[in-house]
């Protein structure tokens, strides 16, 4: 068993190779990996997944693509469907259907295979109060196979130190902080060294410190190989974690890619300008208002607000126009649509419904 932290394929054990028994050390080195090695293959690949709980589809056609070593997060109001979508790639219940790969592994097809590169943390995992970490962990090291009881050690002294608990390694489970236990339960995710990491909800009710914690172990596993799939209804709290994500809503994908793309996808390019200005206010705030794309035009002394739909060439023009106007211009101040702002709204339009 290689112990360097990187989640290559050759890192990942063939459990099944010892009948679900603990694997002697010799099976350790000799075991051979057959998993599929097929160059630029996605991480995850979704094709038209469809989930149905009878008259009620909570996943709608959803077609995605995730490339490796990504930290790739979705995101949506509750109902979204985030954890149908969760539970079918982690194997645990199968979709009215579609398509599903995880590294090449089609996951409908081939549990057993999927099961050895998924490593799945689900929401408010349980953790028994009654062991200690490192019990805790050598439980399901065992569980896995991995190896003898020193290899198994190894390997769960491996997680906690790339979840920074190596200091709570004898530590009872129930004196553990929510932010601490969260990232217990990612250690053991990390056990088998999956290669497609399954993460629901992983940063609720966690404080700022414990989020920090978590989004700096996220993106040292995605340096290390893993592709990183996290969910959260909090689009801020994904935005700061993420290299990509994507927004659902009632079953079905709204937007996916970069921070600023998912903000074009959704139509929230519009901004909230205000200039502020060194006299002939009122002038500048008539010319303003009959220029394209401005609207809701408020004048409050120096200050004239507004909102603007354009292009940032079209933004600059304006500006350019006051200057020939001969208005002079101390500031001008631009706010964007938060992505709390465009939650709220599609939550609201579910509401409305």
């Amino acid at each position: 068993m290689t112990t360097d932290g990187r989640y290559g394929r050759d890192d990942i054990l063939v459990v099944s190779g010892c009948g679900g028994q603990e694997c002697p050390p010799s099976s350790l080195n000799t075991m051979k990996r057959d998993l599929p090695n097929i160059p630029n293959t996605p991480a995850i690949d979704i094709r038209c997944l469809r989930v149905d709980y009878g008259d009620f589809m909570a996943v709608n056609d959803l077609t995605l693509s995730v490339p490796a070593g990504e930290v790739f997060g979705l995101v949506g109001p509750n109902g979204a469907g985030k954890t149908s979508t969760f539970r079918v790639l982690a194997t645990l219940m199968e979709p009215t259907y579609g398509e599903v790969r995880l590294d090449g592994v089609d996951v409908l097809e081939d549990l057993e295979r999927a099961r050895r590169i998924i490593g799945y943390m689900p929401d408010l995992a349980p953790v028994p109060s009654d062991l200690k970490v490192w019990e805790f962990l050598d439980f399901h090291a065992a569980a896995y196979g991995l190896g003898t009881r020193a290899q198994r050690r190894e390997r769960a002294a491996e997680c906690l130190e790339e979840v920074s608990l190596t200091a709570q390694r004898d530590c009872w489970c129930r004196e553990l902080s929510r932010g601490q236990t969260q990232r217990v339960v990612l250690a053991k995710t990390l056990l088998h060294r999956p290669r497609v990491l399954i993460l629901d909800e992983p940063a609720s009710g966690l404080d700022p410190l414990a989020r920090r914690d978590l989004r700096h172990a996220l993106r040292k596993l995605a340096a290390a190989g893993a592709t990183v799939f996290v969910s959260s209804h909090i689009l801020s709290e994904l935005a700061e974690m993420c290299s990509s994500l994507c927004v659902m809503n009632r079953g079905s994908l709204l937007a996916a890619g970069t921070v600023d793309q998912v903000r074009h996808q959704l139509g929230s390019t519009e901004r909230a300008l205000t200039a502020t200005l060194l006299g002939r206010h009122q002038e500048a705030a008539e010319w303003l208002a009959a220029q394209p794309a401005v609207h809701g035009l408020r004048l409050a002394g120096p200050h004239v607000h507004f909102g603007f739909a354009g292009s940032d060439e079209a933004q600059a023009d304006l500006m350019d126009g006051l200057i020939r106007l001969g208005i002079r211009i101390r500031a001008f101040e631009e706010k964007r649509s938060s992505f709390e702002d465009i939650l709220v709204e599609v939550a609201e339009s579910n509401r409305r419904r």
